[in-house]
């Protein structure tokens, strides 16, 4: 068997790309109707074209972008159907780190997510950005104390193709503010030890964020 010597350095860098590109796009920096080139991420990067591509390629194939007819990429706008098969993506997971929890129903943890809750619902900006941002961290805290390595990167995974219907979405005609206040009672739900009455309650939760969503893209059932 014979097998070309993978080059540590390019993929590093394409890592770096993608993470930058990433989060210009959940910040807003890149816009929804922006199309990327690789040249001209490139030279504005003053790198070699080749990690640029490895890190729009991983970013499609993530359903994050989408190739564009005009050449290059944009942001992938997301269809009703797979706002809504997200979020069934998330209830599943996120089902399972609460299953896990309450049948733990370890103090520490339990204040430990109660403390991310307080922390994170406590922000001094009332901007989209913060809004979600606070509300992933919260969401993630919880998968994460699971002790799962696998449903932490399932949750990344759904995260990050969620950014883009956040983008399209008219959501400064919403209360997104309503989507906090349900999180200490997911808390309790974990604290009665029921592993099946706690993972009805974040899937009842992740449905009514579903119900926002679909309100802030104006989508009529």
């Amino acid at each position: 068997m014979a097998l070309k010597k993978i080059k540590h350095e390019r993929q590093r860098l394409a890592d770096i790309v993608y993470d930058q590109l990433l989060e210009a796009i959940q910040s807003g920096t890149i816009s929804s109707n922006e199309r990327l080139v690789q040249e001209k991420l490139a030279e504005e990067m003053q790198i070699s074209r080749t990690p640029v591509r490895e890190a729009l390629l991983r970013l499609e194939q993530d359903g994050i972008l989408t190739s564009s007819s005009r050449g290059g990429f944009s942001i992938h706008r997301m269809t009703n159907s797979e706002v809504k098969e997200l979020y069934q993506a998330r209830a599943a997971v996120e089902g399972q780190a609460v299953r896990i929890l309450a049948a733990q129903n370890d103090a520490e943890k339990n204040k430990a997510l109660r403390a991310t809750i307080e922390r994170e619902e406590n922000i001094s900006s009332s901007s989209i950005r913060a809004y979600f941002e606070a509300n992933r961290k919260i969401h993630r805290r919880l998968v994460e104390l699971s002790d799962n390595r696998y449903l932490i990167e399932m949750f990344d995974n759904i995260w990050n193709r969620g950014v883009s219907y956040n983008l399209f979405a008219a959501i400064d005609k919403i209360d997104l503010s309503a989507s906090f206040g349900d999180h200490i009672r997911l808390v309790e739900a974990i604290e009665t030890g029921n592993p099946t009455f706690a993972m009805d309650a974040i899937i009842d939760h992740i449905t009514h964020g579903l119900e926002l969503q679909f309100e802030a893209l104006e989508v009529k059932d």
